[in-house]
């Protein structure tokens, strides 16, 4: 999807504004934000570029259709479409004639995820050092997406209750997971790292990082408090795209990918293969294991067990007792 911003001839650049406004006001991720807008604007250029308020129920799934019949988009794809236009008109324009929408839902079939082996995932590992290495190592160990490690902050390692929590996961949940004991020591040497750099910042008249959910108003000094910085900060001070305020983000996903990429090709392992394939990996070996699929969803953060359910196929997958005819 791309991310071009076209305004569409009668339809304002200040009509897209408001509803950029609206999305902050409801305190929604930046990427949340630049999500539904894309969308937005795809389904308006999909239409001839017609207003919002001159389309409804039947733009919207003719819409729907074509990113399934033409664009073979897969089924969370389509969800996503679908949840950007229903907040624009439920949330946004407050339309009240949106009712059940009648579309072609995707039937693209959900693909059994790659997994690395035990070995596998450890070789990758070693070729892997430094912040990068911790973070994988931090991936494999505790099942966390990319998107919530990157948003770990110092609070949230807990190294009293041995547990790592997870805050505002995936479907805005909170959660409780893993502190794996081999990575203590080295979870605590890099909070001295960030509490140097962070000193640092502060020496330079920066040190306040992005609070959610308007913190920063109700907690006047906490976005300078170590225990709200990232635990894995970005290299380099940048300008929050929202407020023009100058402040450490976290690490970009994009560039840890990079070095995992890479660290796959060194291992010379011939699967198609990324960051994400150790959160993968992560649940079959704990089924593998023996631990109960419950457990597992917990970890995980799946909202329904069907979805940790595809793992179950993962450990089935040459490996359910059924001797090959060539090895007889």
């Amino acid at each position: 999807m791309d991310d071009i911003p076209l305004y569409i001839d009668h339809l304002s650049e200040r009509f897209i504004d408001k509803l950029r406004l609206f999305i902050r006001s409801r305190n929604l991720a930046y990427a949340t934000e630049k999500t539904y807008v894309g969308w937005v604007l795809q389904f308006i250029r999909y239409h001839g570029r017609k207003h919002p308020d001159e389309m409804g129920e039947s733009e919207i799934e003719a819409f729907l259709n074509y990113l399934v019949i033409q664009r073979y988009c897969s089924k969370s794809t389509q969800r996503t479409a679908l949840n950007a236009l229903i907040f624009l008109y439920k949330k946004f324009l407050k339309r009240e004639d949106i009712g059940k929408l009648n579309y072609a839902s995707s039937n693209r079939h959900k693909k059994i995820p790659t997994v690395f082996t035990h070995d596998e995932a450890i070789d990758v590992i070693d070729n892997l050092s430094g912040k990068p290495k911790l973070m994988i190592q931090l991936m494999y160990g505790t099942g966390m997406r990319i998107s919530e490690l990157i948003r770990l902050r110092v609070k949230d390692i807990d190294f009293g209750m041995n547990q790592i929590i997870i805050v505002d996961g995936k479907g805005g949940k909170d959660r409780i997971t893993l502190l794996p004991k081999v990575l203590i020591k080295q979870l605590e040497n890099q909070i001295v790292a960030v509490s140097a750099l962070h000193g640092q910042d502060l020496q330079d008249g920066f040190g306040e990082v992005y609070l959610p959910n308007a913190l920063n108003r109700k907690f006047i000094n906490a976005a300078k408090e170590l225990k709200w910085q990232y635990l894995f900060p970005a290299s380099k001070i940048s300008t929050d795209p929202r407020s023009g305020t100058k402040r450490r983000h976290h690490i970009n996903k994009t560039t840890l990918g990079k070095y995992v990429t890479k660290a796959i090709r060194n291992s010379n392992i011939n699967k198609k293969a990324s960051s994400h394939t150790f959160r993968h990996t992560f649940a079959t070996e704990l089924l593998r294991s023996g631990y109960d699929i419950r457990t597992v969803q917990k970890l995980l953060g799946h909202s329904d067990v069907s979805t940790t359910e595809i793992y179950t196929h993962v450990i089935k997958q040459g490996n359910a007792g059924v001797k090959s005819p060539i090895d007889f």
